[in-house]
């Protein structure tokens, strides 16, 4: 049995941000233990921890027996679950299925902070992802070549709202604008699916705005981009990518900005301020 002082758990979804996570926290001496969630989660994370367990949707027991094995007693929520696989592909053990049954609303927030809580009744602190990787966080500013015009500019701001009203709601973090008119609400089936949405009614020059939600939980489901988004993006030639800054991460920054450039995007990190009004 390891020491928990030196483990730290991942319960991964799909994505990047659990490798980099590893990988970050192994250099920094840590043992990683990570669950992973079949037919989410890359096998490559095997390669970069110590231990490694596969698990069902909804097998909130079989983890917490995993952790207690490896005397895990902080772990981070990781990467993406497919939305749509709750209605589908859930195989939820005892423990999991008394979870489900004592949630109210089985929106993302709280469904998480649902299976937070039961993580810390069994002493198992639930850390965000950026007390180990604020190297992650999206930065403020223009990112891209192309500056947003006048319209655009609007369009973010307006978005902006839209997007924060949604996320009031629990419904989803990104909304595509155009002419302050919504064409696309982010829902159950995620990011690149309401891009691609907006994008087809939006005829290039659709903005796509991503926020966190006003009560955001940092510990999980905060807004993320990568080169991902950014070829969906293209592929809906969509027109800008305006992102809340210093509260959503962003993968491969490097490689992310030559991508929009090359497509000829507009990527922006932006702030609200104060007053309402928002910056970048």
């Amino acid at each position: 049995m390891a020491d928990s002082l030196s483990t730290i758990g991942i319960i991964a979804g799909s994505g990047q941000l659990p490798l980099l996570f590893a990988r970050a926290v192994r250099r920094q001496g840590r043992r990683v233990v990570a669950v992973a969630h079949e037919g989410e989660t890359s096998p490559d994370l095997a390669q970069e921890v110590d231990a490694f367990y596969w698990v069902k949707l909804g097998q909130l027991g079989k983890i917490l027996k995993h952790f207690k094995q490896e005397a895990v007693r902080e772990t981070v929520l990781l990467g993406s679950i497919n939305k749509v696989n709750i209605f589908r592909d859930v195989r939820p053990d005892l423990r999991g299925l008394s979870l489900w049954g004592k949630i109210d609303s089985r929106q993302d927030d709280a469904i998480l902070r649902a299976v937070a809580g039961e993580l810390e009744k069994d002493g198992i602190r639930v850390a965000p992802s950026t007390e180990y990787l604020p190297e992650l966080l999206f930065p403020q500013g223009i990112l891209s070549k192309k500056k947003p015009d006048r319209g655009q500019a609007e369009d973010i701001r307006f978005g902006w709202r839209m997007a924060r009203a949604v996320g009031e709601l629990d419904i989803g973090q990104c909304v595509v604008v155009r002419n302050r008119t919504v064409l696309a609400v982010e829902a159950i089936e995620g990011t690149d699916a309401a891009i691609r949405r907006g994008g087809s009614l939006g005829r290039d020059n659709a903005v796509v705005v991503k926020v966190k939600k006003p009560n955001q939980d940092f510990r999980f489901d905060l807004p993320a981009v990568g080169l991902t988004t950014i070829a969906t993006l293209a592929e809906a030639k969509a027109a800008v990518l305006a992102v809340e800054a210093g509260h959503s991460l962003l993968f491969d920054q490097e490689a992310v900005v030559a991508a929009a450039d090359k497509a000829g995007l507009v990527v922006v990190g932006a702030r609200e301020n104060p007053d309402g009004s928002i910056s970048y």
